[in-house]
């Protein structure tokens, strides 16, 4: 995998404006900067037993219409990997598209925090899984004890093409999940952009389609240093209490985590965050339809987009200073990632330095 810009110093002088490669250029609400700063004037009790951590556990159990339990961790992989170690034996498998973030991003953390639970990687178009390799799987070699034993599906909301699972994907998928014995475990690293992009209730796109734990991306839509993993079944939150202690994820300070994801959720910003990323993706779509030469692949769900650009219009928009990723899946084929940060602006100087590029 290669960054567009190439060096250190070309990094550190590219344009914030022009840098598409990942949501996580962007820098933080202000909304957010300003709840941190208001819980640091005085003290609290550690280890999530102070007011802000109380207060993130009730918003997201309004948000997800239940009573919910919420482990608050510092990074996504942190997240998926003690999720997944939650519900799966050393011996299980994890049924997880072949394109997933679990499967090619993460280092094999969650084989490690499982004790080496397997990943088993499975098709589908646009990185969902698809149903019928999914329910062939997940009965593939059960209780036969020289193989691994089927034991959760992960499911990546909005995928990392930027595709987004309907609520009718979400359904057939946790329904094959239940009918095999199976738990559900959801990465939402852009579970917000999700929800924005389908206008539907976070609860018909969890628990109610089987979800057993979610992985409640953040930092990619405002936050600084906050994830969290909402708990729907409750009976996994003592062993992921240990398990994220023992993972060194139990911050001491942890009010400066949930400040965060309170500011996030108070009034919907994350809603909001997420809505105007989606809307910049698609701005970008319609403006590249109209430059020469540009092909789409895909639409963009969520603030996802992927094309396939004239070699001349990606070596122009490098040495112009913009970065995204190039030729990593394909030859000519780059992706495009937008942000709640991006502006109108933004998109526009960019179509337009596309069009001259192709000219």
């Amino acid at each position: 995998m290669s960054l567009t810009t190439t060096t250190a110093a070309t990094t550190r002088t590219t344009p914030t404006t022009r840098i598409f490669s990942s949501d996580n250029a962007a820098g933080t609400s202000p909304e957010i900067v300003e709840a941190m700063a208001a819980v640091s004037a005085g003290p609290a009790l550690p280890y999530g037993a102070d007011d802000s951590t109380a207060t993130v556990r009730q918003g997201l159990s309004e948000i997800f219409e239940r009573d919910v339990d919420v482990v608050l961790v510092s990074t996504g992989t942190a997240a998926n990997a003690l999720s997944l170690a939650a519900l799966t034996p050393p011996w299980g498998s994890v049924l997880c598209h072949r394109d997933s973030h679990i499967n090619n991003d993460e280092c094999a953390a969650p084989e490690f925090h499982t004790a080496g639970a397997k990943l088993v990687p499975l098709g589908g178009d646009d990185a969902k899984i698809d149903p019928e390799e999914l329910r062939a799987a997940a009965r593939h070699k059960a209780g036969d004890v020289h193989s691994v034993e089927p034991s959760v599906v992960s499911v990546t909301q909005a995928t990392e093409t930027g595709a987004v699972y309907t609520l009718d994907e979400i359904r057939t998928l946790g329904s094959i999940a239940r009918e095999a014995g199976l738990r559900l475990h959801m990465d939402g690293a852009r579970f917000a952009g999700a929800v924005a992009a389908l206008g539907c209730a976070p609860a018909e796109l969890t628990w109610r389609a089987g979800v057993d734990l979610l992985s409640f991306g953040a930092t990619k839509n405002g936050t600084m240093t906050a994830e969290a993993i909402v708990v729907f079944d409750r009976s996994l939150t003592p062993e992921l209490a240990f398990r994220t202690k023992r993972a060194g994820q139990l911050t001491s300070k942890m009010r400066f985590q949930a400040a965060q994801l309170d500011a996030y959720l108070r009034g919907g910003l994350w809603l909001r965050n997420a809505g105007h990323a989606n809307a910049m993706a698609a701005r970008l779509q319609e403006g590249l339809k109209t430059v020469p030469g540009v092909e789409l692949l895909g639409a963009a769900g969520a603030n996802i987009l992927f094309c396939r650009l004239p070699r001349q219009i990606t070596e122009g928009l490098l040495a112009e200073g913009y970065a995204f990723y190039h030729d990593r899946w394909a030859p000519g084929v780059v992706r495009f990632v937008t942000s709640f940060a991006t502006t109108e602006q933004d998109i526009d100087d960019l179509v337009r330095a596309a069009a001259r590029l192709a000219a």
